[in-house]
């Protein structure tokens, strides 16, 4: 009867570590919360097949001139891999004809083409320029490829009211050596997971932009997409506002409209 005694007190004992010492245990690091934050946002970003969308690109410098160019763009799902997108430019008369082909990549870095009519030729952008300018916008080329959860190392900082919403606000950190930024500060909305604001930081750890996206809409009953993303530059003044409209979904689209050889004749 002593043996059993002791022996249930010991078993009562270590139950009550293992209580108290569970939550210290079980707890989400910062970093498993980030990604796992990361991972439900592309989760919902995820099926949609194809989409064509209209785009007004308004360029603003320092003293408030404006330049606006009209962008047609394609984009399909690649099982496995990234998505593909086609970006053509309407007007004005000085860029109509360029066209953009981003291959997306999760793990590798992405592969562009940009095709410019005045030239006649198609130039593939390297890999260590994905952090220039995309056609004079306050965009880099890096922002307008799909944002692959496996492109960025993730923090969870905090949550935080944003308007009326409450967001989640994440850090998450570039992997490519050559990107232009050396982290990012993103705030998503908790009930859809929907990124409002991301402020990105330079190479010298300096806040350059940040991207504001506005007027959000739901399409095929689970996919949301902005009709605003404003831009800003903080180092330089200048802004980018890009007003989106006529999404159209699983138009039919297949890999077979994304080739680069079919670049110069995109229409």
């Amino acid at each position: 009867m002593r043996i059993k005694g002791v022996f249930e007190s010991r078993v009562v004992v270590g139950v009550l570590l293992l209580a108290f010492m569970a939550p210290a245990a079980w707890a989400e690091s910062a970093e498993e919360k980030g990604l796992a934050i990361a991972q439900e946002g592309e989760r919902r970003q995820d099926g949609f097949g194809d989409f064509r969308a209209e785009m007004k690109m308004v360029l603003r410098n320092r003293q408030g001139q404006e330049s606006v160019r009209y962008i047609r763009l394609r984009s399909i799902e690649v099982p496995g891999d990234g998505d593909k997108s086609l970006s053509i430019f309407d007007e004005p008369a000085d860029v109509k004809g360029t066209a953009m082909l981003t291959y997306t990549h999760k793990t590798e870095p992405d592969d562009q083409w940009l095709y410019l009519p005045a030239l006649k030729r198609v130039k593939r952008i390297a890999s260590r320029n994905k952090s220039g300018p995309y056609m004079g916008s306050e965009f880099a080329y890096e922002d307008i490829s799909s944002q692959e959860v496996e492109k960025y190392t993730y923090k969870y900082l905090r949550d935080e009211a944003c308007g009326d919403m409450s967001c989640f606000v994440i850090e998450r950190d570039p992997v490519d050596k050559y990107s232009g930024y050396t982290r990012q500060i993103v705030w998503l909305d908790k009930t859809e997971y929907r990124p409002m604001k991301i402020e990105f930081y330079d190479r010298k750890n300096a806040l350059l932009k940040t991207l504001t996206q506005s007027n959000y809409q739901k399409y095929l009953e689970n996919h949301w997409r902005p009709g605003e993303m404003f831009m800003e530059n903080h180092q330089t003044g200048k802004t980018t506002t890009i007003y989106w409209t006529n999404y159209q979904f699983r138009t039919g689209l297949t890999e077979r409209d994304f080739r680069v050889a079919n670049l110069k004749r995109a229409k």
